[in-house]
């Protein structure tokens, strides 16, 4: 007689979750942030609440956008907030000439700082840290000076809009983060330069025995990373009225590395996860933003922020070494 069949429970599949956790963890945390949010924080659906979020993690979102790019090379840009600062600065010396000019020049400033970066690491072989650390205190260098060092107020209307006005109630500058996101998406999925890129990053010298031109897509990857970074700057005058090289871009490199790792983009390369990129990024806002509605410290909240952190890095680490 045939013994009964034993029912047993299935445990945590634990090699299941360490494959899943890079990929949608970030996804999880916004949405239980959320929720949290929802219960606990008073008037958190409330549309100016949204939109103020909406606005602050702007720049957060463009810049990492190249920072992602980057970091799917195997690279790392050290450089951005500078070249926000950079693009700050130009805004005020040629917005004389019309608003289009002023932001296109502080683009061409961007470019050239991509250029620099990207032929330092590309011919010259300098590791993608050093090259951008010394963009870093170059870039704001030159963009003190050509400020003066002095805070300069913005009062042209036209340029002003860019920061203030919206369309079907959404400020412009978010519609101008989303359609950045999905270009950049767009790239990564659908064309031969995002393949060339993740191949780059997966390999380099695989990728250059296969025919890929690792050179010029370094130089274009840094050189995009920069324009973005440029943008982000010109966006974040528009929206304070001012100009100030000494703040303007400060530290949000680590902000922007912070939301690519977050979001599931390994540092090691060969993938680039766009939308949780900008999941991390309004995680990390968000997450702040939490914190300083209930009355918790600045300190609280970057500390809690290095542990999501090291978990995010953590966890794409044993992905990668399985």
């Amino acid at each position: 007689m045939t013994a009964p069949a034993v029912f047993k429970p299935r445990g945590v599949d634990t090699a299941t979750l360490r494959r899943l956790l890079p990929v949608y963890g970030v996804y999880v945390a916004l949405a239980l942030l959320v929720l949290f949010n929802i219960a606990w924080t008073d008037n958190f659906l409330a549309w100016n609440n949204l939109r103020i979020q909406l606005v602050q993690v702007t720049p957060v979102v463009i810049v990492a956008l190249g920072m992602a790019l980057v970091i799917g090379t195997e690279g790392i840009d050290l450089s951005v907030g500078s070249v926000m600062a950079l693009g700050a600065a130009l805004i005020p010396l040629y917005l004389g000439y019309g608003t289009v000019p002023a932001i296109l020049l502080a683009v061409v400033g961007g470019i050239v700082v991509g250029l620099v970066n990207g032929s330092l690491v590309a011919f010259v072989g300098l590791q993608p840290i050093v090259a951008t650390l010394a963009m870093l205190v170059a870039g704001r260098g030159v963009a003190l000076v050509l400020s003066d060092g002095k805070y300069k107020d913005i009062r042209a209307k036209d340029f002003l809009a860019i920061g203030t006005d919206a369309f079907l109630g959404v400020p412009y500058t978010v519609w101008i983060a989303a359609v950045l996101a999905a270009v950049v998406g767009f790239v990564v999925r659908r064309t031969v330069f995002g393949r060339r890129l993740l191949a780059v990053g997966d390999n380099r010298a695989a990728a250059q025995l296969a025919g890929v031109p690792v050179k010029r897509v370094l130089i274009t990857v840094y050189v995009i990373a920069a324009v973005l970074a440029a943008v982000a700057g010109v966006i974040q005058v528009s929206r304070i009225g001012s100009a100030d090289a000494s703040r303007i871009g400060l530290l949000i490199e680590l902000s922007a590395i912070t939301a690519v790792v977050v979001g599931g983009t390994p540092l090691t390369g060969g993938k680039v996860r766009v939308l949780g990129t900008v999941a991390g990024a309004f995680l990390m806002q968000l997450l702040t933003a939490t914190m300083i509605a209930n009355n918790l410290k600045d300190s609280t909240a970057q500390m809690v922020q290095a542990v999501i952190i090291l978990v995010a890095v953590y966890t794409a680490r044993e992905r990668r070494t399985r």
